[in-house]
């Protein structure tokens, strides 16, 4: 649906102010513009190329135009908000938190519209575009639909359902006015003690490439259509390998491990038509990203063909010198290295006065001026903000929709790895009588996260939503009966079972950072030993935004899910809990035995507790099926290579597998490939950590791009779903 038209008063100034823009371009060093339509001019005529328009435009611009369609200013610094139209402000932006009172999603699209008059009052009547950090839902407005963050997509392997999500998110931001979400962020996480691991798909760079679909819904299959915002691909490149996992650290990387590990997710968006692609605060072997020509320019726009327009992170170009602000030469190195926006969330006049004189004096050309407007302004066009500036209002009621919510729950649903399932005490009957605990169980704020209504996110009563609690209370029925107390107080021998849904309080980036440890709370501690005196047996659900330092309290727990942070829909929770769905999620990180195993990740020849894509499962409303416990090694075949099968669970009519394989030569394996045959005509549905084939019963799977090669005693693990009867084949591994 469009947005409202611009007013007729629009054309007019431009039209009346026509002779004096050529006479400032020409003066200026851009090409003369081409011949004016009639009642308009031609930058204004929605019939003609995109990039017609551009040249056109750009041909009227001065350059205190051009500048300022560079610069992006957070809203509350704007002051006074004219100050938009005074410099020619290209792009407003919401930090995390950042929001209009009150926080509805009307004020939010009053707001915006209230912007855009403002930059549509200038001559040129240019207007601007907004960002807004939307990273699992439009999670700054109240009242949002609030999705699972990205560990908890990841998990679900689902790469149709995270283009749907794009779509409820692009319908629910379009509802506000906000033409740009900085989203999706397709960092590999590497190391679990950093804290934005819960932004990442996962792992491996297998999972994040295959969730770029996420950026086909939020713009669609083209920009411009109906609630089409422009995508972010972010942190470009390496934030997940920081050393240490240090929050804006150092990733120590040969350019091939850079190349193979981070590179191909953005090079996935890249060929998704991405709009936009923003740098990360970390540097690449001591070199700070925001600086780095090489990886913005030479790989990113040149190698990769991206022709959107590159924008900076939070005052990401004052870290680029290491001192405080930004100088000179942070805005030459920025620019020069092929910044087209720069976020200056606070200090927008300092650097348009900086970004002007290093332009005057020839430290920054004139074509890299041109050519990063030439990019901004293609997507401006390409979103018809110059046809429909304002908030369509039609999506408005879209935020927080009951159809959302239900896209959000099967989210939920779908993420959730059960990880434990001790004599099959899961599922629950609703008929049970169950005791319900912990600091998460009742608590809409933590099971949502960080970069939730703030940017930190908080505990407590954050947003509207279903707590985990809430939808255990629903979906138990009939004789059954739900008793809750937070810390395990009052629990008797009568339960059927104990719920304890403990883990993690919000955070976000920096204040995320675990490097002394990842173990559970001394709350969570005490609660879990109330329930375990009572006698009772103990379901956990664990809500954390990546795997926890839990092996030693796992012996002591009957079951155990990984709930990572589902958002505002914990009904989806209680989905997988009393079997109404089995649970189907598959670990998006290498879970480590302890802290001290960190960075572990799959085929580093650590143990961990669970490895990557491990899941177990059960039919939906039934008894879980104990898995074969054979497993089947193959002697070593050339090379030294050798193969572990095993069966991890199984289901009516399916089952799951796990295969490592292991060097046990005395010379590096540069690839391997593991093959069989069927013996009962299964089929191969699904493969991680590898590439597979079949043909008739006959099996082939490859090694993935990153984890072929194993030195002397070291090991790759690979996953997969089939159907038919579990079965143990022989193999060869070669």
């Amino acid at each position: 649906m469009p947005r409202r038209p611009p007013r007729a008063l629009l054309a007019l100034a431009a039209a009346a102010l026509a002779t004096l823009s050529i006479t400032v371009a020409v003066a200026a060093g851009h090409p003369a513009p081409t011949t004016l339509p009639a009642g308009g001019l031609p930058y204004q005529d929605p019939s003609l190329p995109v990039a017609d328009r551009v040249h056109d435009l750009m041909s009227r611009m001065t350059l205190d135009d051009e500048l300022g369609q560079m610069t992006q200013a957070e809203r509350a610094a704007l002051n006074p908000q004219s100050d938009l139209a005074t410099y020619r402000v290209g792009s407003v932006l919401s930090g995390g938190g950042s929001a209009p009172s009150p926080n509805t999603a009307q004020s939010w699209a009053d707001m915006y519209d209230n912007f855009q008059r403002i930059a549509l009052s200038t001559s040129l009547g240019i207007p601007m575009i907004y960002g807004a950090d939307a990273v699992h839902g439009h999670n700054n407005v109240y009242g949002a639909t609030i999705f699972p963050h990205n560990i908890g997509l990841g998990a679900t392997r689902d790469a149709d359902l995270a283009q749907r999500i794009g779509h409820a998110t692009a319908e629910e931001v379009s509802g506000t006015g906000i033409d740009w979400d900085f989203a999706p962020c397709l960092c590999v996480a590497r190391d679990d003690r950093w804290g934005r691991t819960y932004e990442s798909f996962g792992e491996v760079p297998e999972i994040p490439t295959a969730m770029t679909s996420i950026i086909t819904g939020l713009q669609g299959a083209t920009l411009g259509g109906p609630a089409s915002v422009l995508a972010t691909a972010k942190h470009y490149i390496g934030d997940g390998g920081t050393t240490g996992g240090v929050n804006e650290g150092n990733t120590q990387l040969s350019e091939a491990d850079l190349r193979a590990i981070h590179l191909p997710p953005f090079k996935a968006a890249v060929d998704k038509g991405v709009g936009s692609v923003m740098i990360s605060f970390s540097s690449w072997n001591g070199v700070k990203d925001h600086g780095n020509h090489y990886l913005i320019t030479d790989l990113l726009k040149g190698e990769l063909g991206f022709g959107g327009f590159v924008v900076s992170d939070w005052a990401g170009i004052d870290q680029i010198d290491g001192q405080s602000g930004f100088s000179a030469a942070d805005v030459d190195a920025a620019v020069n290295a092929g910044i087209d926006m720069v976020m200056v969330p606070t200090d927008y006049k300092g650097f348009l006065n900086t970004l002007r004189a290093e332009v005057n004096n020839g430290h920054i050309a004139r074509s890299r001026i041109d050519d990063a407007n030439r990019r901004i302004l293609t997507k401006k066009f390409q979103l018809g903000l110059f046809e429909h500036p304002y908030t369509d209002r039609s999506y408005t009621a879209t935020v927080g929709s009951a159809d959302h919510r239900a896209l959000a729950r099967q989210a939920v649903r779908e993420s959730q790895v059960l990880l434990k399932n001790a004599g099959g005490i899961l599922p629950l009957a609703k008929s049970s009588k169950v005791f319900v605990a912990g600091k998460s169980a009742d608590d809409i704020g933590n099971q949502s996260g960080g970069w939730t209504i703030s940017w930190q996110g908080g505990s407590g009563n954050t947003t509207p939503g279903t707590t985990v609690l809430q939808g255990i209370r629903s979906a138990v029925a009939g004789s059954g009966s739900v008793t809750y107390d937070r810390y395990g107080n009052g629990i008797t021998n009568g339960y059927t079972a104990a719920v304890a849904v403990i883990g993690e309080t919000p955070y976000a980036e920096g204040q995320g950072d675990r490097p002394g440890g990842l173990g559970l709370d001394q709350e969570d501690l005490a609660t879990l030993s109330r329930l375990r005196a009572s006698g009772v047996p103990v379901v956990v659900v664990l809500v954390s935004g990546r795997p926890l330092d839990i092996a030693a309290q796992l012996p002591n727990w009957n079951a155990l899910i990984a709930a990572w942070l589902p958002g505002t829909e914990g009904n989806g929770v209680a989905d997988v809990l009393f079997g109404d769905y089995a649970p189907t999620g598959k670990l998006p990180v290498t879970w480590p035995s302890s802290s001290s195993q960190e960075p572990i990740n799959d085929g580093d020849g650590q143990t961990p507790l669970f490895p990557l894509g491990y899941g177990l499962t059960y039919p939906g409303g039934g008894t879980a099926t104990p898995p074969p416990t054979t497993t089947t090694t193959t002697s070593p075949g050339p090379g030294g290579c050798a193969a572990d099968y095993s069966v991890t669970s199984t289901w009516q009519g399916g089952f799951q597998a796990a295969v490592t394989v292991t060097n046990r030569g005395s010379a590096p394996i540069s690839a391997w490939t593991v093959s069989w045959t069927w013996p009962g005509g299964q089929t191969v549905t699904n493969v991680w950590n590898g590439t597979y084939t079949q043909a008739g019963t006959a099996v082939t799977i490859r090694n993935a791009s990153w984890n072929g090669t194993l030195a002397p005693g070291a090991s790759a693990t690979f996953g997969l779903t089939g159907t038919g009867t579990a079965a143990i084949p022989t193999m060869a591994c070669s």
